[in-house]
């Protein structure tokens, strides 16, 4: 949708076609149902935006979608459940970067003065250095000098959130990245850089349909957006590329001058091999088929890891903030989750949120059931809740790819009028809203 949005506005004509009936890929929302049998809506996966997501918050904007409404914006924080960790005090909530990271920093619950001061030395030479470091490089290694206390509670959870990867297998580099667009810049508007921005409706609603409507406004005669239609098939012609389609049974066929194939990775690399072999198989168009070839050999080499979310529900339950990090355990088997979301906060009008909480699960291994029972078990444990009813669990068990050092990523031209769009694509980002949302708007401003 962010392509569509953009070709749009460059005046191109716009055709969207989505597989599924509801709009947002992995960050879309979905049906659900508390034990007491009070309908929900919830997410796909609970996501997390941050106030550096500049390009996002424009688009996000600029169809429609008004900030305040749709996001809970928090200063820099991350408190456990027992107070400990970084926050933001209230009197610097307002403070430019980086003096509103350095007052979290100083004021670091749990912390002694050599904990704040090495966290302050270090970041301080990571943005003397440019923020730039060698590219075999891993978090672990970059952060080598920093005492245990501020990897366990803030390096740790912060790479595995942002990067999806341990910080043993991350890519240094990347997360340089992150955290100078972060720490160390302007954000979007009145936000600083370091907000926390926690959705408040449904994913779906904070973007994607938004979208859709704006187009419909503003571009009736020259955009389609059509839901529940899956493209099967590519075939590349003499003057454009030739979809085939399917949907609700029936077959159609439709040629158009340049194609921005926005799915996951994987359905991506599969299709362009298809397409690469037809071509080949075909003897026809070539420098096609060896590009075709190119560009799915290093789509197929990346690695993935899995996100899950526990959506769990008690009557009355209400968290000490909206969002908590979950302490880390000497076995990391019995508390896999790395935060927890209490949903009623982010939604206090909505009575059948109250007392729902998302659980996060990033870089998560082993099947559904076991994660239900082992967060669950979790909260108990760390949260004294141990009335919470699972509402439903969901595995995305190729969420992101492995952002490990030296990662070659695939580029954003396939072919000669042939474009990828995706939060793996080749960019400095890791597997975000916002890589995702700039790989969409690059696409279509390279038409």
């Amino acid at each position: 949708m962010a392509a569509a949005v953009t070709a749009a506005e460059r005046q191109s004509d716009v055709t969207v076609f989505e597989a599924s009936r509801t709009l947002g890929g992995r960050a879309r929302s979905l049906a659900a149902q508390r034990p007491d049998g009070v309908p929900l809506t919830l997410d796909n996966g609970q996501h997390i935006l941050i106030g550096a997501y500049t390009d996002s918050l424009a688009l996000m904007e600029r169809v429609g979608m008004n900030l305040a409404e749709a996001l809970w914006a928090m200063p820099l924080a991350l408190p456990y459940p027992d107070g400990r960790g970084l926050q933001t005090p209230r009197w610097a909530a307002g403070w430019p970067a980086p003096l509103d990271a350095l007052a979290a920093i100083a004021t670091a619950r749990g912390w002694s003065w050599s904990d704040r001061l090495a966290l302050v030395r270090t970041s301080l030479a990571w943005r003397a250095a440019g923020f730039q470091c060698p590219p075999s490089q891993t978090v672990s290694d970059l952060c080598a000098p920093l005492p245990r206390r501020v990897m366990a509670e803030l390096i740790e959870p912060l790479c595995v959130s942002a990067l999806n990867t341990p910080a043993s297998q991350s890519s240094a580099q990347v997360f340089l990245r992150v955290m100078r667009d972060a720490l160390f810049s302007k954000g979007h508007g009145s936000m600083a850089a370091s907000n926390l921005l926690l959705p408040r409706v449904d994913l779906s609603m904070a973007f994607p349909q938004t979208a859709q409507r704006w187009l419909g406004l503003h571009h009736p005669q020259t955009a389609r957006v059509h839901a529940g239609t899956r493209v099967i098939a590519l075939h590349p012609g003499s003057d454009g590329w030739d979809l085939q389609m399917e949907h609700q049974g029936a077959l159609s066929e439709e040629r158009f001058d340049q194609v921005i194939w926005a799915t996951a990775a994987t359905p991506a690399a599969q299709t362009m091999r298809r397409t690469a072999d037809e071509a080949q198989a075909r003897a026809m168009h070539g420098d096609v088929a060896r590009r075709l070839e190119s560009w799915t050999s290093i789509t197929q080499a990346l690695n993935f890891t899995a996100i899950t979310t526990v959506y769990a529900w008690a009557e009355g339950v209400r968290l000490s903030s909206p969002m908590l990090a979950l302490p880390a355990e000497p076995d990391a088997h019995t508390a896999p989750a790395q935060f927890v979301f209490d949903r009623g906060q982010l939604q206090p009008n909505e009575p059948d949120h109250q007392g729902v909480l998302a659980f996060v699960v990033s870089a998560s291994v082993g099947d559904r059931s076991n994660l239900q029972s082992r967060v669950l078990q979790q909260a108990a444990r760390q949260l004294g809740l141990d009335s919470l009813q699972p509402i439903q669990t969901v595995v995305e068990k190729r969420a992101t790819f492995a952002c490990t050092p030296e990662l070659q990523r695939p580029p954003l031209s396939i072919a000669p009028g042939l474009w990828a769009a995706g939060d793996y694509v080749e960019g400095p980002y890791p597997a975000t809203l916002e890589g995702a949302v700039r790989s969409g708007m690059a696409a279509a401003q390279a038409l």
